[in-house]
């Protein structure tokens, strides 16, 4: 069925070259947008384009619906009123000659005037019409094509093209992230621009993607983060407010929550600590939510909440005691897999770090927020400072909303001494064979033993904007990777 469409459309195009016109010319006629164009007055000139989502013909006159970025709009052809012109190959180009060899999914311009159908539809009169690119496949059916997921991010064109409302989703996460760069600008951040490829991928616990530089001989990684370290080099060299947004490369799993190519915006504040810090991402979030969206109110995975409200305060060790008992700096490793088996908890690593990472995730599914995560433990906050009235502890929070983190500051280490020796740490579990261990940066530390002033420095990620729209990462990406279909 395809294919007979397919060659009925190729018929078609040979007919447009032997009439001697271009189906895919590289200039097309000025044009309006067609929601402005039906605004007109009655009888004014009008020049719009667009692909055809509708083709209706009715003797002498044709109805098509056009769209193009400002949403859809009603194209009258009349047979009296289209023009008609003899092409230099001898074929005349008519009202006839149009509705035999237009389809569905077209893209045409027309020139013509605005007016208003005997049902009152505001539309376009076509005077001339030009082809601009002729289809060679159909659109699917809304209703019944791209159900498959899979199928909908391969050929996200087709799902943009048939869905005005996911267009909306991606002007919105535009919109977002240009909320939150003009709030830090506002704020007297410098933007800054750190390396995608690094010798180590500072700044995270995360597996990364490896590749090799040829020029350099050298094997280099995308970076894991939005250049943690090198934003701290610049607090080290002068600068007191810098900011990056940009991409991020993980080389672990997928999830509703997690993707291995993502956006992220990570700041650093000199001469403040993580208390102030927490201030100003409460105006941030609520100036982001209030620009995009107008609200604070947001419901997402079930879950209810209002960033205008107190941001409450959780302890990271008294809340997963609270939820299971389990003290986590107190317990052994086999204290903790036992914990993570009973509550049906899978884990894969069993180091310390892991396992009580674990059970925190478990314990955070059915906290609404807004509320800051604090009082986490050193061992798996290895670039945090230590709390001065308890050095178990750090320095750090993250944001809980709907059961998940969605952001990640700290007051930051400047301690030369204390990072080498959690750099160490690191350095340890990477050769244990724990690949989301953090890779040790010497030239950091050196950096450190030069002198780095009491900074603060936080991250946030597109999954905010995941949560504000209640969707997947996968669905608030505009290209995820996709496996490649099997060759049959």
């Amino acid at each position: 069925m395809l294919e007979q469409i397919r060659e009925n459309k190729l018929r078609k195009l040979k007919n447009f070259v032997e009439a001697g016109i271009n189906p895919y010319p590289s200039k097309a006629p000025a044009k309006e947008n067609l929601k402005d164009a039906l605004q007109k007055r009655e009888g004014e000139k009008v020049s719009v384009a667009g692909r055809i989502m509708l083709f209706r013909v009715m003797g002498n006159i044709a109805f098509i619906h056009l769209q193009d970025e400002s949403g859809r709009g009603q194209i009258v052809l009349n047979k009296k009123e289209v023009e008609s012109f003899e092409t230099d190959k001898g074929v005349e180009i008519d009202y006839k000659f149009w509705i035999k060899n237009l389809d569905l999914g077209d893209f045409i311009a027309v020139q013509g005037e605005k007016f208003v159908t005997k049902k009152g539809e505001p539309s376009v009169l076509a005077k001339k019409i030009v082809l601009l690119s002729k289809s060679l496949l159909p659109l699917p059916d809304k209703h019944k094509a791209l159900q498959d997921e899979d199928e909908k991010l391969r050929k996200r064109y087709l799902d943009l093209a048939l869905n005005p409302e996911q267009q909306e989703l991606f002007r919105r996460r535009a919109k977002f992230w240009e909320a939150m760069r003009n709030f830090m600008k506002e704020k007297g951040f410098l933007e800054v621009e750190t390396p995608y490829l690094e010798i180590t991928t500072g700044g995270a616990e995360a597996r990364p993607f490896k590749t090799f530089h040829n020029d350099f001989d050298l094997t280099v990684f995308l970076r894991i983060s939005i250049g943690e370290l090198w934003q701290k080099r610049l607090m080290a060299a002068g600068f007191e407010k810098t900011f990056e947004i940009g991409r991020a490369f993980r080389n672990e799993g997928s999830s509703p929550n997690h993707l291995q190519e993502f956006t992220n915006m990570e700041f650093y504040w000199a001469y403040k600590n993580y208390e102030q810090g927490m201030e100003l991402v409460q105006e941030l979030y609520r100036a982001v939510a209030q620009t995009v969206y107008g609200r604070t109110k947001f419901k997402t995975r079930g879950l209810e909440f209002d960033l205008a409200d107190e941001w409450r305060k959780i302890d990271y060790v008294e809340e997963i005691e609270r939820q299971t008992g389990l003290n986590v700096l107190q317990a052994s490793c086999e204290e903790l897999k036992k914990k993570l088996r009973e509550l049906g908890v899978k884990y894969e690593k069993d180091n310390k770090e892991r396992l009580t990472d674990s059970l925190w995730k478990y314990c955070r599914q059915k906290i609404a927020g807004p509320a800051f995560l604090v009082n986490h433990p050193v061992f798996i906050a290895p670039l945090a400072k230590r709390k001065e009235d308890n050095p178990q502890e750090t320095e750090k929070f993250q944001v809980i909303l709907a059961g998940a983190e969605v952001g990640n500051g700290y007051s930051e280490l400047n301690d030369p001494l204390d990072q080498r020796e959690r750099f160490e740490r690191q350095n340890k579990l990477l050769r244990q064979g724990d690949q989301e261990a953090m890779m040790p940066d010497w030239d950091f530390v050196e950096m450190l033993e030069y002198g780095m002033p009491p900074t603060f420095g936080f991250g946030v990620g597109e999954r905010l904007f995941a949560f504000l729209e209640d969707k997947s990462l996968r669905e608030i990406t505009l290209f995820p990777l996709v496996k490649p279909k099997r060759e049959e």
